[in-house]
């Protein structure tokens, strides 16, 4: 029994030394700053009534598609001829072509020309090579000289003419083999 009263002794105590008054100093202060000052929110802001939009262009032509080439639009007497067969350097474009070397047989003169793919083809004047209509006019030590219709967009062809160079041998990309 001794032992219990002992025990609700120091309870007691315990509780006695929690629950003063400790800073209090601190709690005024906080009181005082808090007197002058008010919180101001802001209102809410107004709400619109939601207005539909109807899409009345389905008759304009899609400007994320592209577009067919049509031919002579405008003035120019220059066109591609659209009907001829393509042939199978016509599918890339001339950026992605790289003339490797050149052959010749009969004294008549052959680039041999890259694709992609790492297909070799070999080209004459006469040829067409890439995506704008190219033809080809002539073949040097070193170069491909072509001859290409483009469109402008008042619908116009224009003839420019380009050059594939020879890759040279330090120019290629190395291959990695594992």
């Amino acid at each position: 029994m001794i032992a219990r009263a002992a025990a609700l002794l120091v309870v007691a105590t315990l509780l006695a030394g929690c629950g003063g008054e400790s800073h209090q100093d601190l709690r005024h202060w906080m009181s005082e700053q808090g007197k002058g000052s008010r919180g101001k929110l802001d209102p809410l802001p107004q709400i619109r009534p939601y207005e539909p939009f109807a899409y009345n262009a389905f008759d304009l032509p899609d400007p994320f598609k592209p577009r067919k080439i049509e031919p002579t639009k405008g003035s120019s007497k220059l066109a591609p001829d659209l009907t001829r067969r393509k042939e199978p350097l016509e599918a890339y474009p001339l950026e992605s072509l790289a003339m490797v070397g050149t052959l010749e047989k009969n004294k008549a003169v052959f680039a041999l020309v890259r694709t992609p793919d790492r297909d070799v083809y070999q080209i004459r004047p006469g040829n067409y090579v890439g995506q704008n209509f190219g033809v080809v006019t002539g073949i040097g030590e070193g170069e491909v000289q072509l001859k290409e219709l483009v469109q402008d967009g008042a619908g116009d062809w224009a003839e420019r003419t380009s050059t594939l160079k020879l890759l040279q041998a330090d120019a290629r990309p190395q291959e990695r083999r594992r």
